[in-house]
Parts: C-alpha cells; sequence; structure tokens
C-alpha cells in the first residue's frame, strides 16, 4: 500500500502568447505547489476500482455547485483515466484500489483533479513496479491534461508550451497565503473561449513575468505583487464578480495582493509572514468567510509510505 499527498497548485503568473493551429493556447506561467492536498492511497488489487470522499473543507463548502457535484469514480476521473493509461502504455495487467480524499476545492484553478492523476502516475509506477522514468510519466501526464506535468513535477516552475515544457526553478522561500474561494466553479474550456473573443471593453491585465519570477526567487514579496497578473482573470470576474470582490478583501485584510490562481474561481491573498496570514484569517472567520490557509512547498506529491 501507498499513501501520498497530491498538492495543489497556484499561478503566480498566466500569460497567453498564441494559439497552435490545433486550438491549443501557447502559455507562460509561473505555477508553484502548495501544502494543501488531497490524500491518495493505493492498494494492490485483482482490478482497478475508485472511492471517493469529501475532506473537512469540500464538505463543509458544498453549498456551492462545484462541490455538491458527485464526484464520479469510473473512466470520467481524470485520476481513474491515469490508472488505465499507465496500463495501456505499459502492457501492465496488474489492478489497484485507489482511495481519493478531497481537500482541493473543484472548480477553483488549483488543479486538483490533475494533481490526482499524477499522484496516481506516480505512486501505480511504484507501486506496479514499471520503472518507468520521470519524462516517460510527464508524456503519459501529458495526455491526460495540460497540467499533469507540472504536478508530476511540482515546486516552482516557469512553464511553457500547452503545459509541457517545464523548468524548474531555484527553491524559493516560503511564502504564505490564504484562499478564499468566493462563489462556484468555472469552466475552464468556457474561460479559454471566452478569452479568445474577450468583450470590447474588457481590460486584459498581462503580468510581468520575468520579474515576478526574479522576485520569487529573491523572496522580494513587494516586487513581486507588483508583477504578478493573470490574463484570464477579468473574464472570469465578468461571469463571477465575487472574485474582484475576494481579492479586495484579502488586500483590505493585509494581503499584498489579492489574485485569481488558474481560470478561478479561488482568489489567494499573498502575506508578508505567517503571523500576517494569521491574523488575516482570524479576521475572515469573524465575519465567517471561510478561507483556507497555506504555504508554498517544494514538492508536488509526498509520498508518505
Amino acid at each position: 500500500m501507498l499513501q501520498l499527498e497530491a498538492r495543489a497548485k497556484i499561478n503566480w503568473t498566466l500569460d497567453i502568447l498564441g494559439r497552435r493551429e490545433d486550438g491549443y493556447h501557447l502559455m507562460d506561467m509561473l505555477m508553484q505547489s502548495v501544502c494543501l492536498a488531497d490524500e491518495v492511497t493505493l492498494t494492490e488489487a485483482d482490478t482497478l476500482s475508485l472511492t471517493v470522499r469529501q475532506g473537512s473543507y469540500t464538505t463543509q463548502t458544498s453549498e456551492t455547485e462545484s462541490s455538491s457535484a458527485p464526484v464520479p469514480t469510473d473512466e470520467r476521473n481524470i485520476a481513474y483515466k491515469a490508472a488505465l493509461a499507465l496500463q495501456h502504455r505499459t502492457g501492465c495487467q496488474k489492478g489497484a484500489a485507489i482511495s481519493l480524499t478531497k481537500n482541493i476545492p473543484s472548480g477553483a484553478g488549483m488543479g486538483g483533479g490533475s494533481a490526482d492523476a499524477a499522484a496516481v502516475l506516480y505512486g501505480l509506477n511504484k507501486l506496479w513496479g514499471l520503472g518507468l522514468t520521470h519524462e516517460k510519466l510527464l508524456e503519459i501526464g501529458l495526455t491526460l491534461g495540460a497540467d499533469v506535468p507540472f504536478m508530476l513535477t511540482g515546486g516552482l516552475a516557469r512553464v511553457g508550451g500547452i503545459g509541457e515544457c517545464i523548468a524548474p526553478l531555484c527553491p524559493a522561500p516560503q511564502v504564505w497565503l490564504l484562499l478564499i474561494q468566493p462563489c462556484d466553479g468555472l469552466s475552464t474550456g468556457e474561460i479559454f473561449t471566452a478569452y479568445d473573443s474577450p468583450a470590447p471593453d474588457l481590460l486584459i491585465r498581462h503580468p510581468r513575468t520575468d520579474a515576478a519570477q526574479q522576485a520569487l526567487i529573491t523572496g522580494d514579496l513587494v516586487s513581486l505583487a507588483a508583477a504578478m497578473d493573470n490574463v484570464l482573470e477579468g473574464i472570469s470576474i465578468a461571469k463571477r464578480p465575487a472574485i474582484e470582490a475576494a481579492g479586495r478583501q484579502l488586500e483590505a485584510a493585509g494581503a499584498l495582493r489579492g489574485m485569481m490562481t488558474g481560470s478561478g474561481s479561488v482568489v489567494y491573498g499573498v502575506f508578508a509572514d505567517r503571523a500576517a496570514a494569521e491574523g488575516a484569517k482570524a479576521y475572515f472567520d469573524e465575519l465567517d468567510v471561510r478561507c483556507l490557509l497555506t504555504c508554498t512547498a517544494a514538492d508536488g506529491i509526498v509520498c508518505k509510505g
């Protein structure tokens, strides 16, 4: 049996450089793992099976559409697809009982499903004794979703192409974050489609990714806050105005910057230190605004035994 943590991610920056002929967008992003994680247990079995249960945070947020929708436990689930893809690529006939505890919010832009798929690929490669290289796992992961290769790599990285070009960066100082999901989840496909045909009056803000990268590595959070941005944020705000309000709430509570991750709907606040983040959490707790305290991490998948 293997027990793993499948960690979520945030986008420090998200930029779109163009589109390929097949419709996929060409990205330029700074992505980082955070300590918030789904729990994945893999046990040898004769066949493949998947069970899913909600963790304490996702259960508490069940009033949102994204978390109340039933989670599939068959090939519609990306974690199950990952196990099938590994079987098909290697010809392995072994099975496994896959158990997921979902702590990462759904429809959040934090890569929860991709993290689960990455952990299943990584874990079953070990459990089944397949001996696939990291590069081979990345190839399989990309067939499942654009975020899966980064989730397999973890840490802090500059990510390009459609998600397959990953340049790990030097370990950066730990950063404390507060997460708010102010509305129900958003469809990534819907947001990218809207980006391709934006409203004429919509302001698209591009990040200064080189400056943000340098600020992260040196731990200059003030410069980071000034350089980070997400070209999809305006699109998502047009559909869910609560996203903008959450960012401003976080900044009013002491965050150096509040910004949406991925295509939304989670908004995170960047804090100068743990004490500032904990103080902001206490403030939101008094207002009965549900939030999560977490911090950046150097690994995307943690094998606990």
